[in-house]
């Protein structure tokens, strides 16, 4: 592969010890920021800031969850989220923080842009979030959903795959092979039509609303909705922004949501505690446009601090 070179000496890498035993290279990309080891994407750093994230599996499922990889066998308390619950690029996430300030045991299945569909379609993930004794839910976007209108990836919930027949006639003008992730092509197709977009939009709420109660149902154990951006909840408009996350998501579906949950806990980030690399976080220096305006570990410990005494009534 061009760009890419080999490196067999491990103490040029920090590798996760899991893989130590399976590692016959490591591809190096020239921004240093993304290696292979074996063919399993893991996201390490070089040098001082390197940060292991412990890529670890649960059942049979192939998605790799932040570990270590905790023990199922005693009485758990499951995250289920997107980036901000993986805790990309952050040494400790809640979930981390929470278990070592509460002892309760957390399982952290967040997953980086997941969507519903990552955990109502993973019958594995879906599994281990069922027999946890306590689950939090964290209010992830409505775009990265297959709906009426396009499908997602079955596990990188963020990919497009295609169009519907019913899309692409309400968008004839669009060429949607341009499309690799669902935010681009939702941009582009409001740049091209507001007025269209909203019929898609109204889809995607719908959509949303439906596999969230889902997805609820689906755990029977306590469940708690969680928050987290650098706003509160806005309110129902007439037209769609697409500028904040969750995308999509207003207060009125999560009204509706509330009802199907034991709590709900709402973190609001102020901008001085998004990610910056003087923070405490692992950030490579090209990987600074990937990380701009996610929670930062300020967030994440005001999340744990909101978060841990709600789960020990809770559990």
């Amino acid at each position: 592969m061009q760009g890419l070179a080999v490196a067999l000496q491990s103490q040029e890498f920090s590798v996760n010890p899991p893989f130590k035993a399976f590692a016959t290279g490591i591809a190096k990309s020239g921004d240093g920021c993304l290696k292979t080891v074996v063919g399993v994407m893991a996201y390490l750093y070089p040098g001082d800031r390197s940060l292991d994230y412990f890529p670890c599996r649960y059942g049979t499922s192939r998605v790799l969850f932040r570990g270590p990889r905790r023990n199922l066998d005693r009485p758990y308390v499951v995250a289920l989220g997107g980036t901000e619950t993986y805790g990309k690029f952050v040494p400790e996430p809640y979930p981390a923080l929470i278990e070592a300030a509460t002892g309760l045991c957390m399982v952290n299945l967040g997953y980086v842009n997941a969507g519903i569909d990552l955990y109502l379609k993973d019958p594995d993930v879906l599994d281990t979030a069922a027999r946890a004794r306590l689950a939090v839910v964290q209010i992830m976007g409505a775009q990265n959903l297959t709906n009426r209108f396009y499908t997602v990836h079955p596990r990188r919930n963020d990919r497009f795959l295609h169009a519907s027949p019913l899309l692409r006639h309400i968008y004839r003008d669009v060429d949607f092979t341009e499309f690799s992730f669902t935010r681009h092509m939702l941009g582009a197709l409001q740049a091209v039509s507001v007025d269209r977009f909203e019929v898609l939009a109204e889809e995607l709420r719908a959509a949303w609303v439906s596999r969230m109660k889902c997805l609820l149902a689906s755990l029977p154990c306590k469940t708690l909705l969680l928050w987290v951006a650098s706003a509160p909840p806005p309110s129902p408009g007439r037209r769609s922004g697409l500028t904040h996350d969750p995308l999509l998501v207003d207060a009125e579906m999560i009204a509706v949501l509330r009802a199907h949950a034991a709590h709900y806990v709402e973190v609001v980030a102020p901008p001085a505690a998004l990610l910056s690399a003087q923070d405490g976080s692992a950030i490579a220096p090209d990987c600074a446009c990937a990380a701009q305006g996610l929670p930062g570990p300020a967030v994440h410990r005001l999340i744990a601090d909101q978060l841990g005494p709600e789960l020990l009534r809770l559990f």
